[in-house]
């Protein structure tokens, strides 16, 4: 759809959302380095891609730090 960006399914590894997958959007046609997913207590968690070439419609993230 015009005026919609691409998005992958961001599967969480580790940390604090183990498990968890988010839909986020893409940059550039890749995968973001690294996103931050919001906690239920205001705070914010940082995850960056496990791997660095990844394909298909989802990648892996592994958890760096709270912010």
């Amino acid at each position: 759809m015009p005026g919609v960006a691409p998005t992958i399914n961001a599967e969480l590894d580790d940390g604090p959302f183990k498990g968890r997958r988010i839909e986020v959007e893409v940059v550039e046609g890749r995968p973001p380095k690294t996103i931050e997913v919001p906690e239920a207590d205001g705070g914010t968690c940082r995850y960056c891609l496990s791997r660095w070439e990844q394909g298909g419609g989802a990648a892996s993230y592994t958890f760096l730090y709270r912010v």
